[in-house]
Order: structure tokens, then C-alpha cells, then sequence
């Protein structure tokens, strides 16, 4: 957790303040129970009203600048605690979108999501606890032992029998409450993973007829959860009382030693009565360091889990001395290229060597798992390669600057992903400042302005969340959109007409050779009617490239394409 404690350089001021006011606001409330003792030894003793009300009054401007003190001291702590969460959340967001998409894998995205919540909460409020108990509580224990002592150093030695017991009995509930905090927010983590899945996967849940498993896959996960929760709690449910009965007990010897003492004269009632209020300010000083020692385990395991991410090192990172701009536009060139998956037995991709120009169309085809996919993943730079070069515009992609080599890219995924908000929204998320003018025009390439018409408020019509409120089809247009609307020199189709119907696969394609005609295409498809004019096709076959050329040169030459071709013209015919 100390290493989390360098997001606090922004709040040397308030932390400073923090400190001034505790420091005052802890005198003060140390000296209203001398001026007590006053009342009654001098004041009542003597019946001097005058004295009486002097110290009276001078005992509610203390109280009063003590809790102005006191709230500013909260004030200034809250608004430290709330800042720093708010950085710490920022960090883990901005580190965790330099991921690679091999570091996502390994953490997993609900964990992700429980640590950036979750646990910076944890640490955001021990924080606030530490910022606003902490520096109290040992001023007033400290303090409250210095006067309680000058009081009667005798009655002080009750405190020497009851404070080792009472930091005996902390120690041993934290130390067997720590390890579990840690299992807690795992069990956090699984919980997250399973009613995520459960309520993302909700159609397909239903359409097997798998609600009751799911039920009780998420009852497990629950209850898991609970029973670590409440067996943490039971654990930290002794502390509270154990205290108490401590601070009871000390207040019962007081009293009764104390009682003895005034009756010997060694004592007078109103000292009696500030040494009972310092051994209150005493225990409730060891009730807030007890309190906080509570959370800090628990906070503790949160930090960790936050440290794991930011100590992470993404393995795709921007070179140092990035190569310079050569003025090709639209030229991927992939050179014996290699690729396996972290923990793969054998590579996805083998010995790959192919050339895509600008103003040509490549298509690649295959079987299930053939690699295709993956050749659209290394040219944005997604994963880096075992061996070989993918270069674009005759660079080394590993030698561009992320930023700078997805600029030049429009990506459209196997699996249509829209965000919450408007069509137009969604549309800019390829180009931030598109006139509506440029977004109409990429909607009416993408054979998407014929449904959107159909929508009473056209391209500001609301998208749910993963476009819950559109078909497919609908979906894969408006990426295709997405895409277009952008005019990168290189654009990548990820089996993006799959959900279209074959007139308006047809349509598109032909839209898209007039808005593509100097840019490099890949498309990666299944049907091979979407690729029959493809300037190239390239096989693939279980990772190795085996074949190219076109339509025709294919169908005459090479039996796997042939394979293809001949069972899609069967499944039509069956159909």
C-alpha cells in the first residue's frame, strides 16, 4: 500500500492541513477536561461564580474551534481520499489500455473491472480513515497518557495492565482476519466473472434452456462469497465488544481506585473526573487505531491487487527512435512471418509472405482456425510476431509508434462491437470531428441509410449498450460505417458481411470499390461469392499459406480452394 502513497504528491497541502487541524483540534479537547477539573476544585469548592463562569465560557470557545477544526480536518481529508481515488482509478485505466491483448487475456476483464472499483475503494477509504483517525489517535493516546499520568501517576498504572491485553487481543483477531481479505476479493472477482457472463450471454442462456444451470452457478459463486464475508466478520465481530468490555472494566477500576484515593485525601473529585474523561479519550484513541488496523489488511490485499496491474509491463510497447516516414501510402507486406499464441504448442501462423498495394483487394479464406483472423491482428499491431517482418508502407510495424500505425488502419472485427450512445456517436468513433455530411455519406456506402430513415430521429436515434436494439446485420453495417467514415489507407474486413444477405453483400462490395479505389483492402471471408473479384485470394490451410491468386487461377489449380467451392455450391443448391 506505501507504494500507492506517491499518488499523494498532489495533496501535500491538505495532508499538511489535515495534520494542523488534528493537532489543534486534539490540544483543545485534551485541555477541556483540565478546565473541568478547574470548575470543580476551584469554582465549586470555593463557590466562585465568577470563576465558574470565566472557565465556562473559555470551555465553549474550545469546544467551538475544536469542532471548526474537526470538520475542516474531514473537509480537507475527503477531499484528499476522493482525489486520490479518482488518480489511482485514472492510472489503471490509462495503464491498462497500453495492454496488449495477451495481458487482458491473462488478467481476465471482470478482474479487471473489480480491482479499478472495488479495491481502489478499499484503499480510497482506509485512506480517509488513516488520514482522519490516525493522526488523531495517537495525539490523543499520547496526550491522554501525559495528563492522566500528571493527574495521578498511581491510578496510571491500571492502563499498564489493560493496554498490553487490549493490543494482544488486536493483534491476534487481525493477524487471523488478513489472509481472508485477500480470498474475499477473489471471490469478488469470480462473483463479477459470472453475473457478467450470465447477463451478457443472457440469449444464449435462454435459447439452450440453461437458466436453472446459470442459477446455480451464480448461487455457488454467491454464496462463496458470503461465507468468506461472513467469516471474516465474525472474526472482527470480537473486536468491537472486546473493547468495550476493556474500556468498561478500566472505568470500574478508575472509579474504584480512584474513589479510595479522594476518600484518603490523596485526590481531589475533579481530578477524579478528568482521569475518567482521559482514560475515555485513552481507549476511544485505541478503539480508532484498532479500527483502522482493521481495514488496513483488508486494504492491503486491495492495494496489491492494484500494484499487480501498474507493475505489469505491456510487451508491445512504442519503439525509442521510431522510423521515419518513407511516402508510401497503402503497402503491407507480410515476410516469413511466425506467429504463435503465448503457451501454444505450435504456431497459428507459418512462414507467411504475401504483398497487398493500394487500390488492390486481397481476400483471404480458409477452414475454422486457419490463422485468418490472426494475419488481420498483426498488421495493427495487436500481438508481435515469433519471427519474420510485417511491414506497412515498407516499415517494420515494430518500429512505428502505435498511435501513428492505427491511424493509417479501419478495422472492422469478426464481432461488431458498438458503445452505448447515438448513431452519430458511434459513427465518430472512427473520426472524432466527421461532418454529418461525411457520416451520411459512409452510412449510405455501408447500405445502412435505408434502416436508419426508417428510425424517427435518423442518425441521432439511441444505440444500447453492444447495440442490444439492432439485428446483426444492422450492427455490422454501421461498424462497416465506422470504418469508412474514417479514410484510413488500409482497411480490414474481419469477416464483416457475414450477417448480410447476399443482394446487399453484393451492393456494398460494389459501394466499396468506388470508396476504397486507392487504399489497400483485406477481407477475410467466408463465402466465397464475397471474394470472386478480389485482385488475390490467399488459402490458408492449418497456419501456411496454400495458395494465391485469383478466382479463377484458383479454381483451375488448387484443390483446397476447389474443396470450398464446391461444398458452399452444395449447401446453396441444398438450400
Amino acid at each position: 500500500m506505501i507504494s500507492l502513497l506517491k499518488y499523494l504528491k498532489p495533496y501535500k497541502l491538505q495532508v499538511i492541513l489535515v495534520a494542523v487541524f488534528t493537532l489543534f483540534s486534539s490540544v483543545l479537547e485534551l485541555y477541556l477536561p483540565t478546565l473541568m477539573a478547574d470548575v470543580v476544585d476551584v469554582g465549586i469548592v470555593n463557590s466562585d461564580m465568577a470563576f465558574i463562569l470565566k472557565t465556562g465560557v473559555w470551555m465553549i470557545v474550545c469546544s467551538l474551534l475544536a469542532i471548526i477544526m474537526t470538520v475542516g480536518k474531514a473537509l480537507f481529508a475527503s477531499k484528499t481520499a476522493l482525489g486520490f481515488g479518482r488518480d489511482v482509478r485514472r492510472r489503471l485505466f490509462v495503464k491498462v489500455e497500453h495492454y496488449s491483448m495477451e495481458e487482458f487475456g491473462k488478467v481476465g476483464s471482470a478482474s479487471l473491472i473489480t480491482r479499478t472499483t472495488n479495491d481502489v475503494k478499499q484503499v480510497q477509504d482506509v485512506l480517509n480513515m488513516m488520514l482522519s483517525m490516525m493522526t488523531r489517535a495517537p495525539l490523543m493516546l499520547i496526550g491522554g497518557i501525559v495528563l492522566a499520568v500528571s493527574r495521578d501517576a498511581k491510578l496510571s498504572i491500571i492502563f499498564l495492565a489493560a493496554l498490553p491485553i487490549l493490543a494482544g487481543l488486536i493483534f491476534l483477531i487481525t493477524k487471523k482476519a488478513v489472509p481472508l481479505f485477500g480470498v474475499l476479493q477473489k471471490k469478488t472477482d469470480r462473483l463479477n466473472l459470472v453475473l457478467r457472463e450470465g447477463l451478457t450471454g443472457v440469449r444464449v442462456i435462454r435459447a439452450f434452456n440453461r437458466v436453472d444451470e446459470e442459477k446455480t452457478r451464480f448461487q455457488q459463486a454467491n454464496k462463496e462469497f458470503r461465507d468468506t464475508g461472513i467469516a471474516v466478520n465474525k472474526i472482527m465481530a470480537f473486536l468491537f465488544p472486546v473493547m468495550m468490555i476493556m474500556m468498561n472494566f478500566t472505568n470500574i477500576a478508575i472509579i474504584w481506585f480512584g474513589g479510595i484515593r479522594v476518600d484518603e485525601g490523596s485526590m481531589q473529585v475533579g481530578n477524579l473526573m478528568a482521569f475518567l474523561q482521559y482514560a475515555s479519550m485513552i481507549l476511544i484513541a485505541l478503539i480508532m487505531l484498532a479500527m483502522t488496523f482493521v481495514m488496513i489488511p483488508r486494504a492491503q490485499a486491495s492495494a496489491s491487487r492494484i500494484n499487480e496491474l501498474l507493475m505489469i509491463d505491456p510487451q508491445i510497447t512504442d519503439p525509442k527512435q521510431p522510423a521515419e516516414e518513407n511516402g508510401l501510402h497503402g503497402y503491407i507486406e507480410f515476410k516469413d512471418v511466425t506467429f504463435r499464441y503465448t503457451g501454444a504448442e505450435k504456431p497459428v501462423l507459418e512462414d507467411i509472405s504475401f504483398q497487398v498495394k493500394p487500390g488492390e483487394t486481397t481476400a483471404i479464406i480458409g477452414s475454422t482456425g486457419a490463422g485468418k483472423t490472426t494475419i488481420l491482428q498483426l498488421i495493427p499491431r495487436f500481438f508481435d510476431i515469433e519471427k519474420g517482418a510485417v511491414l506497412v508502407n515498407g516499415i517494420d510495424v515494430r518500429n512505428m509508434p502505435q498511435q501513428e500505425l492505427r491511424k493509417k488502419i479501419g478495422y472492422v472485427p469478426q464481432k461488431a462491437s458498438l458503445f452505448s450512445g447515438t448513431i452519430k456517436d458511434n459513427i465518430r468513433f472512427g473520426k472524432e470531428y466527421a461532418a454529418d455530411e461525411d457520416i451520411l455519406e459512409a452510412l449510405e456506402t455501408a447500405q445502412a441509410s435505408e434502416f436508419i430513415a426508417g428510425k424517427e430521429n435518423g442518425i441521432d436515434s439511441y444505440i444500447e449498450q453492444a447495440g442490444a436494439n439492432l439485428s446483426g446485420g444492422q450492427k455490422q453495417r454501421l461498424s462497416i460505417a465506422r470504418t469508412l467514415v474514417r479514410k484510413p489507407e488500409i482497411y480490414l474486413f474481419d469477416d464483416s458481411f457475414s450477417a448480410l444477405d447476399y443482394k446487399t453483400d453484393q451492393k456494398l462490395r460494389k459501394a466499396l470499390e468506388k470508396t476504397t479505389v486507392d487504399a489497400a483492402v483485406i477481407i477475410v471471408a467466408q463465402r466465397v461469392i464475397t471474394i470472386t473479384e478480389a485482385d488475390q485470394i490467399i488459402v490458408l490451410d492449418e497456419g501456411k499459406i496454400a495458395g494465391i491468386g485469383t478466382h479463377q487461377q484458383l479454381l483451375a489449380e488448387n484443390k483446397i480452394y476447389q474443396e470450398i467451392v464446391t461444398s458452399q455450391q452444395a449447401e446453396e443448391e441444398s438450400a
